[in-house]
């Protein structure tokens, strides 16, 4: 399957049945994960299963305004991305804020929970990546979710490799560490989909501007289409003699 199923020009804007009804189920992965390892994270203590939680979170918000905004204009789509973009900058803020706090608090997190939990993580985010993969190359909306989906798999891996760490060095520096990280990809994914949503913005003021034009002329999309109201000469009949 192609991503670009039924656009023959542009990026793949999420109009396809299969894309919703997969996008519906990645949600209810998300939502469910979130609150499975928010909870095992705040019992075990460790800061790097909350920041992956709060991945899960973003995805099912992230996934739940993509399908609000399928068909809408390209101006409104990048705005959503661009929503997403913020959050996920501010969400990176403050997994790295907490994590700087972590470093001087006490806590030794459980290494076997961090274990655990993120190899079930790990599962339902390949199981997602799996789901979204043929439409990663969409537009700045349907790449947004691409894009939170590789993050959630990623952190999972960073995770169990961070419950060795703990386990192995009987210190949170791991754990930490891994949350650092995991600040960091959030960071990266903003960036990218801001700087994709704010190019897809212009596109899109343009388009409207052209679509403006041509309406205004009478001639509608022939006029734009055919370079401007230049080429429409309504007063040539008036050229005859009284």
């Amino acid at each position: 399957m192609s991503a670009s199923h039924g656009h023959s020009h542009g990026p793949f804007d999420g109009m396809s049945d299969t894309y919703k009804r997969r996008l519906w189920l990645v949600i209810a992965i998300n939502a469910a994960m979130f609150l499975v390892e928010m909870t095992a994270g705040q019992l075990a203590r460790s800061q790097a299963l909350q920041a992956d939680a709060l991945d899960f979170f973003a995805d099912a918000v992230t996934y739940g305004i993509s399908l609000a905004v399928i068909g809408a204009s390209l101006k409104v789509r990048s705005l959503a991305a661009a929503t997403k973009g913020i959050s996920l900058f501010f969400m990176g803020l403050w997994v790295f804020g907490s994590t700087v706090w972590r470093v001087f608090y006490d806590g030794m997190p459980e290494a076997p929970v961090m274990g655990v939990i993120g190899f079930l993580a790990l599962v339902a985010n390949v199981t997602s990546v799996l789901l979204l993969m043929s439409y990663k190359d969409g537009d700045a909306n349907v790449r947004s979710v691409w894009l939170c989906s590789r993050n959630d798999a990623i952190g999972n891996v960073i995770v169990m490799i961070a419950a060795l760490g703990v386990w192995g060095t009987a210190t949170a520096w791991p754990d930490l560490a891994v949350a650092f990280i995991m600040a960091g990809l959030f960071l990266n994914s903003s960036g990218q989909i801001l700087w994709q949503s704010w190019h897809e913005w212009k596109t899109g003021g343009a388009e409207a501007l052209a679509k403006k034009a041509g309406e205004g002329c009478g001639c509608g999309s022939t006029c734009a289409s055919d370079g401007g109201p230049a080429h429409h000469e309504p007063h040539a009949h008036h050229d005859h003699a009284h």
